[in-house]
């Protein structure tokens, strides 16, 4: 339970250290005009990650969750791979990533990397760090409940999103 906790607190950190990317990232965008779509669903995604990162614990040590190596190592590293593709999002997009929907007037969108192959690869990352790092140590409540929330959230996020792209689409 304590080497899920310690994995639990570097996901912690890595979420940090996105922030830093972000907020860097959101003050170049707004300087060069950039135009932030979707608020009003921004704080409820913050708010189910954040729950994610306290719930998969809290299950784990007040439920009593085995480590069941069969589920927790495939896990874990669909975990580490859920990581390395949200930064490779991060570093293809460069300036124009953010956690929230910015869009710079007349810079075109980005198609390399995994752009090539998916419209919202980083969603895919999500998704699958939802599902699997509460797996890694069986809380598959967490996992349960963050993916049904995360559905919804991304329903709205993907649309917003999609809505806000669409002039440097057409």
């Amino acid at each position: 339970m304590i080497a899920y906790t310690v994995l639990i607190g570097l996901v912690v950190l890595e979420r940090l250290a996105e922030l830093v990317v972000a907020r860097r990232n959101l003050a170049w965008a707004r300087s060069a005009g950039g135009v932030e779509h979707g608020r009003g669903h921004y704080p409820w995604i913050v708010a189910a990650h954040v729950g994610l990162l306290a719930a998969a614990p809290a299950e784990v040590w007040l439920l009593h969750r085995p480590f069941v190596p069969a589920l927790g190592w495939p896990m874990l590293a669909l975990v580490l791979l859920a990581q390395g593709l949200r930064w490779w999002c991060i570093a293809t997009l460069g300036r124009q990533w953010n956690t929230r929907i910015v869009v710079v007037p007349g810079i075109p969108l980005v198609h390399a990397g995994p752009y090539r192959w998916l419209r919202h690869p980083n969603y895919v990352a999500v998704v699958a760090e939802g599902v699997a790092l509460p797996l890694v140590h069986t809380a598959w409540l967490t996992a349960l409940a963050f993916t049904l929330v995360n559905a919804a959230l991304l329903t709205i996020r993907i649309r917003a999103e999609n809505a806000a792209l669409a002039p440097a689409r057409a």
